[in-house]
């Protein structure tokens, strides 16, 4: 009891301190974020008032914003990054502009030397950093404002519905008419020459460090990796061996105990399901509904890459647009993993405390509809906004806001956060008794309440912005969901619950499994509050989040080299004994984890975590590689492994089917594998050289992306998904078999109790 005391102070220890960091750093961010100003020419004329900044921000993400390209890195990798796209575009316009006016010739008709002399203007015009701080001004001289009416001109026309730019707007899978209102096309070129601007101009007090830390690649400017990029990437790989290092040395030194003799029968056989266990059978029917919907999308989102807005000959983008597709195949990720772990939550409370609290079924009912009328009111605002353009407002509040993972209109925010605060009610009152009950498993117990609290609780960071809230800002807290809240906590939450069932069925030390949740824990935490960092190195803000983020980041990657001896452990206790078998699949899940997350989140999540390969990779097909293996292999089989627990204890062992469940299991595993290893990551490393070698514009262009390499890389996810969703269909076939055999069950008693 004292060593586990002695942990849990040093878990609050390094939360607190972690949480503290990250605050500093978040208030760095707001205080050197670049600013948003009224722009310019050297004559007074107005280009952009800073209000148009702001408002064009908005304007964007009404449009489909990151589920529409992206903006410093961030979004879907169909569409182009805006701030490359525009940064090279403003190039190209001042090199002929200049050209023009010194030599009376094209940029393209130029000797060696005339071209040399022409880049030295445009990379000076570029990167002086014009802003007035006195004014809030930035001041652009004659030519450039020049460039810039030229550059803006293209973007308003590709926005609205301009016939020359219907060819582009089919590769990038745009709808015409994404901005109708000709103020919202000019406010969005603000904001895009604004995201570009601090891309490129240098920070006050700084030469050769914009804003955006150099990022994109952009040599025509001489925007490329800081030294600190390449420094801190090679400390951040040396901390991680060493780290690892570490690791197994105090691993060899405090050998695990043996995992105790199983008992001969389930402790569990003899379970009775309360009324609000019973209860949560209906939130897995609805999370194989997800599942085979978000799967549904990602095929359509994905076949998009090669049609733009047609699927198959069918004109399908003109009622379901990429953004939308992409939206549901995103949030429906989140959502049905979410649902899955929630239900987990509701199903151990009363079967771990024993007791049933007076009107928990109806507490589990209630929260149970006002979710699925979260997510169904949500998708369908979402749906009608984006395709009757209901414009800013309403896209903020009640339609989709733009931001990848976290799509829902601010009004769903709200409720969703409600009810995940009643969920944490409803569990924290079903484990009561046994929080209260001096045990060998309080300690887990209480790990599992405070993950629950912490999920809860930490969903408020979706309400930190606003509609005018800076772009830099949005990210930082953003960052504090997706990573924190999804990566995080609920990470703690499932890893608890998975130890307090495996304590249950004696196949674990109830008094080791404490300390092993508590330390693993600290160790994964330790890493990953700070490591958050890695997501914005390149998003406008200090070069410290990059020192910071790289050198928690590799921290992450630490406790995976454990994991494939967590993996064997769990296998041999599917072993252990032979009723264990009745448990197979969820464990395999369980283990399947441990692969995905040594793949996923470790090999690719490592790959492109560092700031030199961030630098070259951000918003490309190696981060959706990363994207789906950690995603679904990791939060996704542990969401099925739990929900296959909980569906044990609540079915008729009868109505079981392992061998549903054993291809369900290895057509997902397998297809996903080659979705990863087949298509994203080859198309991902094609790409990568593209951006080393010409820029980030290049490598979101057109060109490469719709080039020969990347259309065939899109086909060859074909097999992977075809595999992939035979899966999801031996999934719902289960849950058809479990549905059937209770209504024929229901059948037979309602006969036997009429023949009586």
């Amino acid at each position: 009891m004292h060593a586990t005391k002695k942990l849990w102070t040093w878990l609050a220890i390094i939360c607190l301190l972690s949480f503290s960091v990250l605050g500093w750093v978040g208030r760095e961010i707001y205080l050197k974020a670049p600013p948003i100003a009224q722009v310019v020419d050297d004559t007074g004329s107005v280009l952009y008032t800073a209000d148009q900044v702001k408002y064009g921000q908005s304007a964007w993400l009404s449009a489909g914003g990151q589920q529409l390209g992206t903006v410093w890195g961030h979004g879907s990798y169909l569409a182009p990054d805006w701030s490359a796209d525009w940064l090279h575009r403003e190039v190209v316009a001042l090199q002929d502009l200049f050209a023009r006016k010194d030599f009376n010739k094209d940029y393209a008709l130029l000797e060696t030397g005339a071209k040399a002399h022409v880049d030295a203007l445009v990379k000076a015009e570029l990167r002086t950093n014009t802003y007035v701080a006195e004014t809030n001004e930035v001041k652009l001289s004659a030519i450039r404002a020049e460039a810039v009416r030229t550059v803006a001109a293209h973007y308003a026309g590709l926005f609205g519905d301009v016939a020359q730019y219907d060819k582009l707007r089919e590769q990038y899978a745009m709808p015409k008419n994404s901005l109708p209102e000709a103020t919202d096309r000019a406010a969005l070129t603000g904001f895009f020459f604004w995201s570009s601007w601090a891309a490129a101009a240098d920070r006050p007090g700084e030469t050769g460090l914009s804003y955006t830390s150099n990022w994109p690649h952009e040599p025509l400017i001489g925007n490329t990796p800081t030294a600190g990029a390449g420094i801190w990437s090679i400390a951040s790989v040396i901390l991680m061996i060493g780290a690892i290092a570490g690791m197994l040395f105090f691993h060899s030194r405090h050998k695990e105990e043996d995992d105790p003799v199983p008992p001969k029968n389930d402790p569990l056989f003899s379970l009775k399901a309360t009324p609000s266990m019973k209860a949560t059978k209906k939130y897995f029917l609805v999370v194989i509904g997800l599942i085979l919907a978000q799967v549904g999308m990602g095929v359509i989102t994905a076949h998009f890459a090669v049609e733009g807005t047609s699927f198959f000959g069918i004109e399908l983008g003109n009622i379901l647009p990429f953004t939308v597709s992409r939206t549901i195949h995103t949030q429906f990720a989140v959502l049905w993993i979410a649902t899955a772990w929630l239900a987990t939550g509701l199903y151990i409370a009363p079967a771990i405390s024993g007791v049933e609290p007076k009107f928990q079924k109806l507490g589990a009912d209630v929260l149970f509809y006002a979710l699925l009328f979260i997510v169904v009111g949500s998708t369908a605002t979402g749906w009608l906004g984006t395709l009757q353009h209901k414009g800013v407002d309403f896209s903020f509040w009640l339609g989709n806001q733009g931001l990848e993972f976290t799509s829902m209109g601010r009004v769903w925010q709200i409720l969703l956060f409600i009810g995940l605060l009643f969920w944490a009610f409803l569990l924290g009152r079903g484990l009561w008794p046994a929080l209260k009950k001096p045990s060998e498993s309080r300690g887990i117990i209480a790990m599992v309440f405070l993950a629950a609290l912490c999920i809860g609780g930490f969903y408020a960071t979706s309400l930190t912005w606003g509609k005018g809230t800076h772009y830099s800002m949005i990210e930082y807290w953003r960052w504090w969901l997706v990573h924190l809240w999804v990566e995080g906590f609920f990470e703690v939450f499932a890893t608890a619950v998975i130890a307090l069932l495996f304590t249950r069925l004696g196949l674990i030390r109830a008094a080791s499994a404490n300390s092993a949740i508590i330390l693993e824990t600290i160790v994964f935490l330790f890493g990953g509050i700070l490591g958050t960092l890695h997501h914005l190195y390149f998003t406008g803000t200090p070069t410290s989040v990059i020192a910071i983020g790289a050198m928690f980041s590799a921290l992450e990657v630490v406790p995976l080299s454990l994991i494939g001896m967590e993996a064997y452990r769990n296998y041999k206790r599917s072993q252990a004994a032979p009723w264990v078998g009745a448990y197979k699949w969820a464990i395999l899940c369980f283990i399947a984890v441990g692969f995905w997350n040594t793949v996923g989140a470790g090999l690719l999540g490592f790959s492109i975590n560092t700031p030199i390969a961030l630098y070259y990779m951000q918003g490309m097909n190696m981060t959706a590689a990363h994207g789906h293996a950690a995603l679904f292999g990791v939060y996704g089989m542990l969401g099925i492994g739990l929900m296959l627990f909980c569906l044990r204890g609540l079915v008729d062992r009868f109505a079981w089917s392992d061998a549903l469940l054993a291809k369900m299991f290895w057509f997902m595993n397998i297809g996903l594998a080659m979705m990863v290893f087949m298509s994203l990551v080859p198309a991902g490393i094609y790409q990568a050289v593209a951006a080393i070698t010409k820029g980030m514009w290049y490598a979101r262009s057109p060109e490469v992306v719709h080039s020969a390499f990347m259309e065939n890389a899109v086909w060859m996810r074909v097999p992977g998904d075809v595999v992939f969703a035979i899966g999801c269909l031996f999934l719902a076939l289960f849950a058809l078999r479990l549905i059937g055999k209770a209504k024929k069950e229901e059948t037979v008693a309602q006969g036997v109790a009429l023949e009586n």
